[in-house]
């Protein structure tokens, strides 16, 4: 992650007004003059211009998250915000009186947390410098947070540097913070009025940012086999120091970003690289040496130091010389393959198993609610008896009361001769999975809610009460809170199965993709050594995964079947057409999360659009070309297929 250290100072040699010119000359020629901008910072004004966006005009209004908008996304994104606050508060003790704010924005440019001084917030506000506002450089120009999210490196954009006119008061040093997978998760910035700019601005942020990242990774991986590098022994355990995870078989499945330049590594290289190929030496001679700080050579020549720590792993080295794993000891330690947030839920879960308490899994669709359920029925000491699940949202309204509480023969017409017992007491002494329980009609809710109150059930016809023991767990994609306030959803009953409530995160949002890519490529096709193109795994990491992990394993079912004999790696035409359709033709990373916040931020893209068309008089190719797309994507979005990119 290499910083452009030289923006500030040239600031500090070329007037404000030259600036000014360049960007005119800019507009009207196409060109800027040499030697104004490093390099970083003129790619940023090129890719601004071709965004159509207008130094010294009014341009099309941002979009700006509401108020629930950004609470929605402070939720998504809690594990992230939770590392970086303490380091935010830590920074801003550095600078506390100098006018200045720290901020932190998502991968998508969202403001999400601000801190600093009360006067300058003041001042940025009438930017829009603050919380739920969208700073990706397609709406603001040139500015270090848009474009340190742009090129993931650090940048410093001072005074007249920004793009925007309105904007030349600020003095901004950002640095990007990744994710333990290799994943653009945000950044933090300072930002303050160019007046008070300090050369060690960029240093205290690109530290601070360190801080975060070292933070995530023992937050993930703190449990896992782990390899701290320096290139000095002083440096181990210290935020400089290089971090990597290993899997039990040798492969790196984590790292910061001070491991992948201490070892010359792309981001991609994480899931994708066994441990030999990057530091000459194979997990069984690292394990054999022992925990102690030690040197060694890498391939290209250069020492350094390393430690290596085990944490819960009971790897050891047999007499044969191979690695022995350690075994999931239930179902649920299966499901964790290193994701920070899924390993927390998982721990949560463990600790209310086979206590009288229900729970409640929350999350989209695909996100493997009822595999979760299953592995905490797996784990419980229920694990012999019945799983019995029932999908509130896929019987017909009229038919999921008999499916729930069983009849006797004759109870309706149509009603099988026999009767039935009902999913309740098919549960007996095991557990009741109820999918989308927020989809359940209210009548249903009313007697399910005796049931549970009073653990028995009579069946529709009448007969005797039969008393029920059974572990509830109930799933949905709907936020039931909100359905309860709009009187869709019994309050009571609420309650009653909200004993602890679980949100599984989205496939977008977890770390783990490289390490869940492999397993499911064993469990789909056993015996075979397969793996992803890295190409294709970074357009995996890039890929929002609406379907999540039952998308994603339906992908690699398909491309397993696709792959001939002979081939081991998985490419591009192994996938299903239209997924390889939306890999090529998505947005960036940085604007995927801004197109999908809400109807009004869609409207806004689009609105992007439209100006831009005006602007070139409907000439689609310079239209095109000034959005920073290519034709034909351009065509499909101007037939309803997306937003701007």
């Amino acid at each position: 992650m290499t910083a452009s250290h030289s923006a500030a100072g040239l600031a500090a040699r070329v007037p404000a007004q030259r600036l000014r010119a360049a960007r005119q000359a800019l507009l009207s020629d196409g060109a800027l003059p040499p030697g104004l901008l490093d390099e970083q910072l003129q790619a940023s004004w090129l890719r601004s211009q071709r965004f159509g966006l207008l130094p010294d005009a009014r341009n099309p209004g941002a979009p700006h998250a509401s108020a629930q908008q950004l609470a929605r996304a402070l939720e998504h994104r809690r594990a992230f915000v939770a590392q970086a606050r303490p380091v935010m508060e830590f920074l801003f003790e550095q600078i506390q009186g100098s006018e200045h704010l720290v901020i932190l924005a998502d991968a998508q440019g969202m403001l999400l947390h601000a801190q600093g001084d009360t006067s300058f917030a003041d001042k940025a506000a009438r930017v829009a410098l603050r919380p739920g506002a969208i700073w990706h450089e397609q709406w603001r120009g040139t500015n270090a947070i848009g474009t340190a999210l742009a090129d993931g490196r650090a940048v410093v954009v001072h005074g007249a540097e920004h793009y925007l006119e309105r904007n030349a008061f600020l003095t901004c040093a950002t640095a990007p913070i990744i994710d333990p997978a290799g994943r653009l998760l945000g950044a933090l910035d300072l930002s303050g009025d160019h007046r008070s700019y300090h050369r060690h601005t960029l240093g205290l942020v690109r530290s601070a940012s360190r801080m975060i990242e070292h933070q995530l990774f023992e937050a993930r991986h703190g449990g896992e086999l782990r390899l701290r590098l320096h290139a000095r022994a002083e440096g181990l355990g210290t935020v400089a120091e290089g971090l990597l995870a290993l899997s039990e078989d040798g492969w790196i499945i984590g790292a910061n970003s001070v491991a992948l330049e201490l070892l010359g590594l792309p981001r991609s290289a994480i899931g994708a690289l066994p441990l030999e190929q990057a530091i000459g030496m194979d997990l069984r001679a690292l394990l054999a040496g022992g925990r102690a700080a030690r040197t060694f050579v890498l391939p290209d020549g250069r020492t350094l130091w390393l430690r290596l720590e085990t944490g819960r792993s009971t790897l050891t080295v047999p007499a044969g010389g191979a690695t022995k794993p350690a075994t999931p000891t239930d179902a649920l330690a299966a499901l964790d393959s290193g994701d920070a947030a899924l390993q927390g839920q998982i721990e949560r879960a463990r600790r209310v198993l086979d206590k009288p308490i229900a729970l409640l899994l929350q999350g989209e669709s695909g996100v493997g609610k009822e595999l979760f359920a299953r592995a905490c029925h797996d784990s419980s000491v229920r694990r012999g008896k019945p799983f019995v699940a029932l999908n509130c949202a896929a019987l017909p309204e009229g038919l999921i009361e008999a499916e729930l509480f069983g009849y006797r023969p004759g109870a309706f017409t149509g009603a099988a001769r026999e009767g039935a017992p009902g999913r309740l007491r098919e549960a007996q002494g095991g557990t009741l999975f109820l999918d989308e329980i927020g989809d359940m009609p209210l009548a249903l809710q009313a007697r399910l809610l005796r049931v549970l109150q009073e653990r028995q059930v009579q069946p529709l016809g009448g007969g005797a009460p039969v008393a029920l023991d059974f572990a509830l767990i109930c799933a949905t994609h709907r936020p039931l809170r909100q359905e309860v306030e709009a009187g869709r959803f019994r309050e009571d009953l609420y309650y009653r199965i909200n004993g602890l409530a679980l949100r599984l995160p989205p496939l977008r949002e977890r770390g783990d993709l490289a390490t869940l890519v492999a397993r499911l490529m064993r469990e789909l096709s056993p015996g075979r050594e397969l793996s992803l193109a890295p190409a294709l795994l970074q357009d995996f990491q890039r890929y929002r995964w609406p379907g999540n992990v039952r998308q994603l394993a339906n992908a690699l079912r398909t491309a397993c079947a696709l792959l001939g004999d002979e081939e081991t790696q998985i490419e591009r035409p192994h996938l299903p057409e239209d997924l390889v359709d939306e890999l090529l033709g998505s947005a960036p990373a940085t604007t995927r999360a801004v197109q999908d916040e809400d109807a009004d931020l869609r409207l806004q893209a689009q609105r992007q659009i439209d100006t831009v068309l005006q602007a070139c008089q409907g000439n689609l190719s310079e239209a095109a070309r000034r959005l920073g797309i290519s034709r034909n994507t351009l065509y499909r979005k101007l037939r309803g297929g997306g937003n701007a990119a």
